[in-house]
């Protein structure tokens, strides 16, 4: 058996901190445990703090997976051509820059933010600050390997986004609420880099058939992990459609530590 959560209003409290009943619940849980997660590796190893991870980590809604230590076991990513095409193409329709989030060189991730930023997208860099990943663009263009490139918004906005990318371009989308702020993510990904494809990646690596996968959840980016689980399990605080497709609702919250409150039950 293997368990396999998302962070952000899953796994982490809403302040992005992990209970010392969460951190001791993972550290001495006898089966295997990792995530699946939007965030970068970076981004993930900083939130985490106190646990012992041991297993290939799903990162970047699927994009990439990597082992405990940051070794990159499998990357999906839109190349530069497509991507400067996408960024170039977007702009002149809608005077709109994403953030891009990737690589030139494998290993040495980017965190690419426009000069000049949208209301949003300056309101979520507070998060970055002295962050050696991001990096302001002059003349933006796209990396090598763009393993996720995110738009910010109001919600009408970007759905007008995402039918103009599904009209010219093959790619993957996912458009959710922030969990944090008064905005919208519109997530541009390869087509085959969601969380879906990524867990079924990870079921390959680990040689371990779906149905010994339970996963954990609370927004629309994870529905496609659920399709690919055994098992799937949503915190009390996840979207009702969420709820919906979930095997188990759990009754605590992810402030309630609802994900180590389920793992317990189970050593």
């Amino acid at each position: 058996m293997i368990f396999v959560t998302d962070l952000d209003k899953t796994f982490l409290r809403s302040d992005l901190s992990i209970s010392e009943f969460s951190k001791k619940t993972w550290n001495e849980f006898k089966y295997p445990v990792t995530i699946a997660t939007a965030r970068s590796y970076k981004g993930s190893k900083s939130l985490l703090n106190g646990l012992e991870l041991k297993y290939p980590l799903i990162l970047l809604d699927g994009a990439m997976i990597a082992s405990a230590d940051g070794e990159i076991i499998k990357i999906t990513a839109i190349d530069k051509i497509l991507g400067d095409e996408i960024v170039q193409k977007v702009y002149k329709t809608f005077e709109d820059y994403p953030l891009i989030v990737g690589f030139d060189i494998p290993g040495d991730e980017k965190f690419l933010y426009p000069k000049k930023l949208n209301p949003y997208q300056a309101h979520l860099l507070k998060n970055y600050q002295n962050d050696s990943r991001v990096l302001n663009i002059e003349k933006f263009r796209a990396l090598k390997h763009n393993l996720k490139m995110v738009y910010l918004g109001d919600e009408t906005f970007l759905k007008e986004i995402k039918k103009f990318l599904h009209t010219h371009f093959n790619v993957e989308t996912k458009l959710t609420k922030d969990a944090y702020g008064p905005y919208y993510f519109l997530t541009v990904l390869h087509p085959e880099a969601d969380k879906a494809h990524g867990l079924k990646h990870f079921e390959e690596i680990m040689d371990i058939d779906k149905t010994d996968v339970t996963v954990f959840g609370d927004n629309i980016n994870d529905l496609g992990m659920f399709e690919w689980a055994g098992t799937s399990v949503a915190v009390k605080n996840a979207l009702e459609e969420v709820k919906k497709r979930a095997d188990i609702v759990l009754p605590h919250t992810n402030d309630e530590d609802a994900v180590a409150k389920y793992l317990k039950e189970i050593q």
